[in-house]
């Protein structure tokens, strides 16, 4: 009998092993990883709570801005912060928004966090991130704790976080489509500050929904603006590069590919946002350039993904193709 050792060679187990003087915990390969830590969560808690704050101010802002017709308004936005601490109560209604959008991002960072306990991987509680922007948010993550040791976990772990999201989030598009609103000209500059873009998903949606009206002049109800916000998170995650969740995708089809995309995929963006006009893809370019200098936890079993998981690899560049928007958000 022989072991396999981390770097792939073989050792041949000692004859005469106690095995009495091994620790109980090591003798197995799959050990459930302990729980977070209580400060972890209250850490997780807190960032909760003052997400969801910002979300209420988000909310209540998309709330008067459907209510006149309107992509967003952002005086609005400016005095719903001030309520905050003046007459908190006036932001209630900015929880169907608050609470569709939280749901949606808690969603998915569950599906990672179930996942990595299927697979025995430590992790951290979802933490939120608050942000006093007209989304309320810059989203949810989790940390890892110990390292992805075979391929099937790593897209496991990728793959959950994005098909569970989208699942909660293609309902509440539905509400959102189903109650919008037809505004003509809404994409005029002349009326909107702000125009936000319409992914694939959304088209669809609208022309079953609405098939008389034009897709730039459906206004979402605040909950279906939620769920966009929800989409939107969800193509930035599938972007296939660095340690975002299309990069864990990638990587357990093909290392050498995730490499080379990981590469090039900045440029891309720059492209991208050169030729769009938004500014965010100058960020994103950034960030996934700074990620190819973070060290990368060594995968030791390689086995080729099987059947189901590589049609759920295909499953999941369809996600992304129906939520991406090669301009996401237009200030005009």
């Amino acid at each position: 009998m022989a072991t396999r050792s981390p770097e792939g060679t073989t050792q041949p187990l000692p004859v005469n092993i106690d095995w009495r003087t091994i620790p109980p915990v090591s003798r197995y390969y799959a050990i459930t990883p302990p729980s977070p830590s209580r400060k972890s969560l209250a850490l997780a808690g807190l960032l909760f709570l003052l997400t969801l704050c910002t979300c209420l101010v988000a909310g209540a802002q998309f709330a008067v801005a459907f209510a006149h017709n309107e992509s967003v308004s952002v005086d609005e936005f400016v005095r719903d912060f001030k309520l905050l601490y003046q007459h908190p109560a006036a932001l209630l209604s900015g929880l169907p928004f608050a609470i569709t959008l939280l749901t949606i991002l808690l969603a998915h960072e569950l599906g990672h966090f179930f996942a990595c306990r299927h697979h025995h991987i430590r992790t951290s509680y979802p933490f939120f991130v608050p942000a006093p922007t007209l989304i309320g948010t810059f989203g949810a993550f989790i940390l890892l704790r110990s390292p992805i040791r075979n391929t099937r976990a790593l897209f496991d772990v990728g793959a959950s976080g994005p098909f569970v999201g989208f699942l909660f989030a293609i309902p509440a598009l539905v509400y959102g489509v189903m109650n919008a609103r037809i505004v003509p000209g809404l994409a005029d500059p002349a009326n909107s500050d702000i125009v936000f873009g319409v992914p694939l998903i959304l088209q669809i949606l609208a022309r079953i929904f609405h098939p008389n009206s034009s897709v730039d002049f459906l206004l979402l109800h605040p909950v279906g603006r939620a769920a966009w916000v929800g989409l939107f998170a969800t193509s930035l995650n599938l972007l296939p590069a660095g340690q975002l969740d299309g990069g864990h995708i990638l990587r357990s089809l093909s290392a050498r590919t995730h490499r080379l995309v990981s590469t090039f995929l900045p440029a891309l963006l720059l492209f991208l946002g050169f030729f769009r006009h938004w500014t965010g893809w100058y960020i994103w370019a950034a960030l996934l350039f700074g990620l190819r200098f973070l060290r990368t936890a060594p995968v030791y079993d390689d086995t080729p993904l099987d059947p189901d998981r590589r049609f759920a690899a295909f499953l999941a560049l369809l996600i992304f193709l129906l939520c991406f928007m090669p301009a996401p958000i237009i200030n005009l």
